[in-house]
């Protein structure tokens, strides 16, 4: 057996938010509990020593490259970054071959890539756990520090409203995803012409999920209310019309007051001020935005353990 299969039980990937049990989740936020409680204190957990992570970007990123790389090294790993540019993957290799290849050398791959399928493609193919780092469809590890974040500050998440404000993007099908888990509920507002689309919907479970079209509505009593940019990566060309229909989904002072009095303010950055949030919220008292950055690299160092050591003692 290559040193790259070595991990225990099944083969696992993180594709979706849906790809682990609940039981996973929550396994998964106890130990970056731990982790991050060792990380402050400044000790060692090299539980993956001598493991080696590829990086994978067809997409550019900042936190997604730093808190991967960061947190590989501080689990005792080593790192390996790929881009389109410098490798095959910008050129005609089909990605079923660079899949095979890549993960003969390395225990773990973490990808972010534009469409679903490409990343499901690479995982068919992988002898490793192959980690979403974002897709058009789904961005399942900022959700998972999103939610990780919620707990930190407001407790069990079960029960709560989040209220999503803005495009149906990779964040607001994740989380979806994440409250028919996790037993919460979702309040999404769009404009029109950027909703939730009803095919991917499918029937959540009643009281799991409530559309709005006033934005205001959808925070009224809101435990969370986050957002995103108004155009995502790739979609630049629409970016004066996504302006002017998203102009009144600027979460602001009023939205935050009529959400819970202990609400905090989330964006999984980087963020424009006067777009799609005011100032004043991002940079207020309700918003936990810098810790839902740093738990990027604790959920995620909680995530790569998981999947290549299992649940540890």
């Amino acid at each position: 057996m290559s040193h790259a299969t070595s991990q225990t039980g099944p083969l696992r990937h993180f594709l979706q938010f849906s790809d682990l049990t609940t039981d996973e989740i929550n396994y998964v936020f106890a130990r970056a509990h731990l982790i991050k409680d060792k990380f402050k204190r400044y000790q060692p957990h090299h539980t993956l020593h001598d493991r080696n992570l590829a990086m994978v970007f067809e997409k550019a990123s900042t936190r997604t490259r730093v808190s991967f790389e960061a947190g590989m090294y501080q689990l005792g790993g080593s790192v390996i970054h790929l881009t389109t540019g410098d490798s095959q993957l910008g050129r005609s290799e089909p990605i079923e071959d660079t899949a095979r290849v890549i993960s003969r050398m390395v225990d773990l791959v973490m990808i972010r890539t534009f469409e679903q399928t490409r990343i499901e493609r690479f995982a068919a193919h992988s002898r490793v756990p192959v980690i979403n780092g974002l897709t058009n469809e789904f961005h399942p590890c900022q959700i998972l520090a999103d939610i990780f974040t919620f707990i930190e500050h407001l407790g069990p998440i079960k029960g709560k409203t989040v209220a999503w404000i803005g495009d149906a993007n990779n964040m607001a099908y994740t989380w979806l995803q994440a409250a028919e888990m996790l037993d919460f509920r979702l309040h999404v507002s769009a404009p029109e012409g950027y909703e939730l689309d009803a095919r991917r919907v499918g029937n959540p479970p009643s009281g799991v999920l409530q559309q709005f079209s006033d934005p205001l509505e959808a925070c009224q009593g809101a435990h969370l209310v986050t957002t995103d940019v108004w155009t995502s990566m790739g979609y630049e060309a629409e970016n004066d019309d996504r302006r002017r229909a998203f102009n009144d989904w600027c979460v602001d002072a009023e939205m935050m007051a009529v959400a819970d009095r202990k609400a905090v303010f989330m964006h999984c950055l980087p963020a424009h001020r006067g777009e799609e949030v005011t100032g004043d919220v991002i940079d207020g008292p309700q918003s936990v935005v810098w810790d839902e950055a740093e738990n990027r690299l604790h959920v995620q160092k909680a995530l790569m353990e998981f999947l290549l050591l299992g649940q540890v003692d």
